[in-house]
């Protein structure tokens, strides 16, 4: 084998163990906007009340393809009356190898939905356009940020679990 050849089968080798996250494809995979309350809500005066719920689902589709799944709701209230409900389940197709299971963790958890969002963002967005409602701009979400909290916090919790297992978070000695 020339050392060209080899070269490229070298090249090949190392390509195929270098660590890899990619977007394969962005898509809706649901969405819905409901307005149980028009037209009478149109003629009540505008002072919304807000709320906006999010959750990631992950789904391994093969050995290194993975979907994810940010679902966005935002309910809008005048007083008790719903003005409107607008949930968007925006996912992506992410290719993800050779990376280790906390990397793969952050990538999916956090980077992921920091993909994801501007697009379901721009959708809920158009969604409450042309229900004629006020224009609504969600404010951006860290979800890398978000990730690395949640983190903490449950090795916080396993932290204080631990402690208190020993008996060292009551000053006691640990039971047999």
């Amino acid at each position: 084998m020339s050392d060209n050849a080899q070269n490229a089968v070298n090249n090949q080798t190392n390509e195929n163990n270098a660590p890899s996250f990619d977007v394969l494809r962005i898509y809706i995979k649901d969405c819905s906007f409901e307005t149980p309350n028009v037209p009478k809500i149109f003629t009540v005066e505008w002072k919304p009340e807000m709320s906006v719920d999010f959750d990631t689902k992950l789904a391994q589709v093969d050995s290194d393809k993975f979907e994810v799944d940010l679902r966005v709701t935002v309910t809008c209230k005048l007083g008790e009356e719903v003005a409107y409900i607008c949930e968007v389940h925006q996912a992506g197709l992410f290719l993800m190898r050779n990376v280790n299971q906390d990397t793969g963790d952050f990538l999916l958890n956090g980077v992921a939905p920091n993909i994801l969002f501007p697009y379901a963002r721009e959708h809920i967005s158009s969604l409450v356009n042309r229900g004629t409602f006020p224009p609504l701009n969600l404010r951006p979400i860290n979800f890398e940020a978000l990730f690395q909290a949640q983190k903490a916090q449950q090795a916080q919790e396993t932290a204080e679990k631990s402690d208190v297992a020993n008996g060292e978070a009551n000053n006691e000695a640990p039971q047999a």
